[in-house]
């Protein structure tokens, strides 16, 4: 069996979240990663001052 050379083509489709404001999946991703620095922050600062 022969395989084409050239690399797979993604349709549009499949890289849309279909949220309003996140129109990506990259997006969406550094909107996590974000959020979850934010919490890690939080907890280490919530924890140096509270205890």
């Amino acid at each position: 069996m022969k395989r084409s050379l050239g690399s797979e083509v993604i349709a549009p489709e499949a890289n849309e979240t279909g949220l309003p404001w996140l129109r990506t999946w990259n997006h969406v991703y550094v909107v996590v990663i974000i959020h979850f620095a934010i919490w890690v922050a939080l907890l280490v600062a919530l924890t140096d001052f509270f205890s």
